[in-house]
């Protein structure tokens, strides 16, 4: 039993489905849990619960079926399957699986969305995406026109 018995050996690492080990993630916010504040963190946090707020990492970000975040989002990655409302700054991968509903703008340079979501709102999507987002305000896509030298039309798109 560890270091109870006086044993050498540590005890045994957690083996049930909520414990980090066995999951894979660092923290889980589970089923019939709320909060509501900034939340910070280092590898993968796992939102089943209610959270209303801000979340910033460099890591990973799982908000699960039964999930409602209420919460402007600047991750590395998200996973959605839950409900999500508020911007969403993601430097590497969005992900939105059904049955999620999604109300708010993305900025990512990568974004899957399944069909059978509900995403309300605009997407930038940059070679990086560091940028933030702010309600409210849109940006304008950027084009650059190869040279259309004797084609009809031309000017048009200059």
């Amino acid at each position: 039993m560890g270091l109870l018995k006086g044993d050498s050996e540590p005890a045994t690492p957690p083996t049930s489905l909520s414990g980090s080990r066995a999951t894979g993630f660092n923290a889980i916010l589970d089923r019939g849990s709320e909060f509501e504040g900034k939340l910070t963190f280092e590898g993968t946090v796992r939102i089943d619960g209610k959270f209303k707020g801000e979340i910033k990492s460099d890591a990973n970000l799982v908000i699960g079926e039964s999930g409602k975040v209420e919460a402007d989002i600047n991750v590395a990655t998200v996973s959605i399957s839950g409900e999500v409302k508020g911007n969403i700054t993601a430097k590497t991968k969005v992900e939105v699986h059904a049955p999620a509903v999604v109300r708010g703008n993305i900025h990512t340079p990568s974004l899957v969305i399944e069909e059978g979501v509900t995403f309300e709102g605009s997407c930038i999507m940059e070679k990086t995406g560091t940028g933030t987002i702010s309600a409210g305000k849109t940006q304008k896509p950027k084009f650059e026109v190869a040279s259309m030298e004797g084609r009809k039309g031309a000017d048009e798109l200059r």
